[in-house]
């Protein structure tokens, strides 16, 4: 029986020993990733800094970058980035941009968001040869990253929701894009979702350093496409 103790009391003692090294790791993970988004949102936060406008005041440049959300089913784009595409032909309709470069996922033959808001914009008014696509802007880092490095864009105008905003102007930034952006606030409406949207961009602007640090190439590359320069050529 006190053999039996003994064993007893040391499994005690050894697995209470594991759970105070497990909490202490455990306590060390949470605040080197506490630091890790404190630091990246600061990052993103200057970085976007002197660069974030409203409409009216935005400077004029060559391009609207429109980054891609979700399109429902039917093709018709979401409440979110039906906001980001009225914002970009407000500003084209302004003479503030020239060509809209509209940039999202085509994971699918079904699912194809550049082609949704290329349809948006033409349906009211934007000219089909200044709308340009990109399909494969699978996040905001290969959406920016692709901007410069296939389409050749030096200065743009980042177009979002606004709690996106400064990760995209900076991400656009570091890339080698002189970009300002213009974000959208109505949206708010839609509470939940912002929220969670919101929410989410602390995550994001972790991964947006770690994109950044890694020097990651976008997921597709390829050639150099000539659609942005062509449309700000065309009369």
């Amino acid at each position: 029986m006190r053999g039996r103790i003994a064993v007893v009391k040391r499994w005690c003692r050894t697995h209470r020993s594991l759970l105070r090294r497990a909490l202490a790791a455990a306590v060390v993970g949470v605040a080197l990733l506490t630091a890790a988004t404190v630091a990246s949102v600061a990052w993103v936060r200057g970085g976007a800094d002197g660069h974030v406008f409203t409409e009216a005041d935005v400077p004029e440049a060559p391009v609207a970058l429109v980054l891609g959300t979700k399109v429902d089913p039917d093709g018709t784009p979401s409440p979110f980035l039906t906001a980001r595409l009225e914002i970009a032909r407000r500003l084209f309709d302004a003479g503030k941009v020239r060509v809209v470069l509209v940039s999202g996922d085509n994971m699918n033959v079904g699912y194809n968001e550049p082609e949704a808001m290329r349809r948006w914009l033409v349906d009211r008014g934007v000219p089909a040869g200044k709308v340009v696509m990109d399909y494969a802007g699978f996040d905001t880092y290969d959406s920016c990253a692709r901007a410069k490095r296939i389409f050749g864009v030096d200065h743009a105008t980042v177009v979002t929701q606004s709690f996106h905003l400064p990760r995209a102007v900076s991400l656009c930034r570091r890339l080698g894009i002189e970009a300002n952006g213009v974000g959208d606030d109505t949206a708010r409406r839609y509470t939940e979702r912002w929220r969670v949207s919101s929410t989410r961009e602390y995550g994001a602007c972790v991964k947006a350093a770690v994109d950044l640090l890694s020097g990651r190439d976008p997921v597709h590359l390829g050639r150099h496409e000539t659609g942005v320069e062509d449309a700000l050529r065309a009369r």
